[in-house]
């Protein structure tokens, strides 16, 4: 007796600017398909230009989930994503459609495919102690000290992420045991969707900073710092609020207080962009079981479109909708 066919479920990772959100707005011209953003920055409301959220009216054309779904003054927790997303794909497959998850936060998709640790809860004392002895060392001690207790985690940060790095500390003090093998023991199933995962890779790194120092200077054009001056206006933050820890919002941040040179600002969130990208392809090339794509080849939204035809084509399972599948792929 043949098991029941399970509902297909396309994920589509990258770093930042490797071309992620056009493509996944591509591929919905072409299937049946509903979008599911996987960023833990256009999650907040009114935060449009440093987190290169598509405006409304494309939004209105391509609707994407969970983007402007809270306040810039709140959190979002793995968990949440996770029971947001997996809420969100249930109805799109309810639909008739296919959930396409689109976006770099890496975290989140290894949370929705892994599941949940159950981790220990924050400690404020014991962080308290950690940031006390960071700041008479330095985060780059303190990201060779979790190397020496677990070096699988203290392997995917950067010796700088030391929001990262002081959790990762916390967590293995407070569990006696490494964060990562907390996280391997995670019991939670693997969601009930046949996955495509599909990753987008830079063959050249040169190219794409290319693009992070073009797109950051773009950002700055079009008002970065006006926007960050009305969201100071608009709602309650403060520079250690996780929305205002954002690329580019937190080097604007500390122009706008005097603790950055203004004309260092180009430079210090296009270093720091970097950063961030080197930091999405270490977990993209290290902790995923996906096919991988040069975001950087001019083929490269045929090879994708082409792929994904023969993925739907596959779980139609007839003869017919593999011809209407792969047609539409090369429409």
């Amino acid at each position: 007796m043949n098991s029941p066919r399970l509902p297909p479920a396309i994920l589509l990772m990258g770093p930042t600017a490797s071309g992620k959100t056009a493509l996944a707005m591509a591929l919905a011209e072409r299937f049946p398909l509903a979008l599911i953003s996987v960023d833990s920055a256009q999650v907040f409301c009114d935060m449009n230009i440093g987190t290169a959220k598509p405006d409304a009216a494309t939004l209105a054309l391509y609707p994407h989930r969970l983007i402007n779904i809270i306040s810039p003054e709140a959190s979002y927790s793995t968990a949440r994503f996770r029971d947001d997303a997996l809420a969100a794909m249930a109805e799109i497959s309810a639909a008739g459609k296919v959930p396409l998850l689109v976006g770099g936060t890496m975290l989140y998709f290894r949370s929705l495919l892994e599941g949940l640790a159950e981790l220990p809860k924050a400690d404020p004392l014991l962080r308290a102690e950690i940031d006390a002895e960071a700041a008479r060392l330095g985060w780059a001690a303190m990201h060779q000290k979790l190397a020496a207790i677990d070096p699988m985690t203290a392997n995917r940060l950067h010796p700088t992420d030391s929001q990262r790095i002081q959790r990762a500390l916390e967590v293995c003090y407070l569990a006696g045991r490494p964060m990562s093998a907390l996280l391997a023991a995670s019991e939670q199933m693997r969601p009930p969707y046949e996955f495509l995962s599909m990753g987008l890779l830079p063959s050249q790194r040169g190219v794409l900073h290319e693009r992070i120092a073009r797109r950051f200077e773009q950002m700055l054009q079009d008002g970065l710092d006006d926007e960050v001056w009305q969201l100071r206006r608009k709602y309650n933050l403060h520079p250690n609020l996780p929305s205002m820890r954002c690329v580019g919002y937190r080097q604007t941040w500390e122009v706008q207080d005097g603790r950055l040179p203004a004309r260092e600002l180009r430079d210090r969130g296009v270093f720091a962009t970097r950063q961030l990208a080197k930091r999405q392809i270490t977990w993209l090339s290290n902790s995923f079981a996906c096919e991988n794509f040069d975001c950087l080849d001019p083929a490269l939204s045929e090879k994708i479109a082409g792929r994904v035809g023969r993925f739907l084509a596959a779980q139609a399972g007839s003869p017919s909708s593999t011809r209407s599948f792969l047609a539409a792929s090369n429409e």
